[in-house]
């Protein structure tokens, strides 16, 4: 029913009176006007009508076939590869969606409105974009030439109501306990960086943690792509980088966003991710009295996390190596690193103390660490176990905080 659906939108396009505005109810009872004298031609069944109006008012208004699937609360990602392919992530199992976008001009129609509800701009000179929708939800855009079969749209949803740190014990991400333990440690303002790979649920346990925050705090957030829903404290700045125009002018990087942070009386500083050189500006910031702030980073352990964070320092400064070390643990007291098990489950896997420098090295104490016992159907079994005790405590004494 394809080309019914496009000759009625067609009909629908040219009964706009495009000199003025028309509200979304105007334009359905135009969409409406047209479905009943197409029925009285032909048949069309009360099920078809009612798709054809939602499938028309999506395609003129909305974002045309991603629209259904932005409104489903189930559905956490959307990939779409060209014309002719979407696939869906919903509830952790990767699907093929039945529906493809029209033509070419569509999808590129689609792409132009998504970025300029964020203010952004992508177009064959500059074919690479992160954006974000009106609810939140991380966008990212690769335009032809760079993607050879066509727009590639990448979306990542996020729950209108944040994952709590009760929903994540009960998925078994996290035990009670180590809950409990990060708990204290957020109240008694010991810095946490939060590794992992891509899909491993660090914005959303950065999430977590941040509802430990005390509200009578100050709070600066810092992102790329604001993604971060702290909803428990009042007092709250949050800033999102922007990108430079055609000409790469009149850009605003985390760089320039954590040097700005400082001049605004934070308690804590709360940036999304550290991937470039901004890392430098980040342990400064946390060494120069922001303590209890929080970030995240791709890594595949804590060891690793370390290791990278010394590289993007060198990317900003070209500092020697040995006080790059001193630096990170300085400013770092703990790392929390997630992971994505073969089951698809997401678990919190290992948390370490950063101690210090020991023979050139940062010293690492772990914590926590996830136990894999066996399978049961497919589904992994393990618990995060408790293998080390935390060795500085000043903090915690001096906040009046007891494990």
């Amino acid at each position: 029913m394809g080309w019914l659906k496009e000759k009625l939108q067609q009909e629908v396009l040219e009964s706009i009176d495009i000199t003025s505005e028309i509200t979304d109810d105007e334009l359905l009872n135009i969409i409406d006007e047209i479905l009943l004298m197409k029925s009285r031609e032909n048949y069309i069944s009360m099920r078809e009508k009612r798709r054809l109006r939602r499938d028309i008012f999506n395609s003129i208004r909305k974002l045309d076939v991603l629209q259904e699937l932005i409104e489903n609360p189930r559905v956490t990602e959307i990939m779409v590869n060209g014309t002719k392919d979407i696939f869906i992530e919903q509830d952790g199992v990767i699907y093929r969606h039945d529906k493809c976008f029209e033509s070419e001009e569509k999808l590129e129609d689609v792409v132009q409105q998504i970025v300029s509800q964020a203010n952004r701009i992508v177009n064959a000179s500059s074919p690479i974009v992160d954006s974000s929708l009106p609810d939140g939800s991380r966008v990212n855009i690769v335009l032809p030439p760079i993607a050879l079969d066509g727009p590639a749209i990448t979306i990542r949803r996020f729950p209108e109501n944040p994952i709590t740190i009760d929903q994540l014990i009960k998925y078994q991400s996290i035990t009670q306990e180590a809950a409990e333990f990060l708990e204290k440690l957020v109240i008694a303002k010991y810095n946490i960086f939060i590794s992992g790979g891509t899909g491993s649920g660090k914005t959303t346990f950065l999430n977590v943690l941040s509802n430990y925050i005390p509200d009578k705090e100050r709070i600066i957030t810092i992102e790329d792509s604001a993604e971060l829903q702290l909803r428990k404290i009042p007092n709250i700045v949050r800033m999102e980088v922007r990108n430079g125009n055609t000409e790469g002018e009149n850009q605003i990087t985390i760089r320039d966003l954590i040097k700005t942070s400082l001049r605004m009386r934070p308690d804590r500083i709360i940036v999304g991710e550290v991937r470039d050189e901004a890392a430098i500006d980040m342990l400064q910031a946390l060494n120069t009295g922001h303590d209890g702030s929080l970030s995240t980073g791709h890594a595949n352990s804590p060891a690793d996390m370390l290791s990278r964070l010394e590289s993007l320092v060198l990317l900003g400064a070209e500092i020697p190596l040995k006080a790059i070390r001193r630096q990170i643990a300085s400013a770092l007291d703990i790392i929390v690193h997630l992971g994505r098990l073969r089951d698809k489950s997401r678990r919190v896997l290992e948390i370490s103390e950063v101690l210090g420098i020991r023979d050139g090295e940062i010293e690492l104490n772990p914590l926590y660490i996830f136990n894999e016992r066996g399978e049961d159907k497919e589904k992994i079994i393990g618990s995060l176990e408790k293998i080390g005790d935390l060795k500085s405590q000043d903090k915690l004494k001096r906040s009046g905080v007891k494990l």
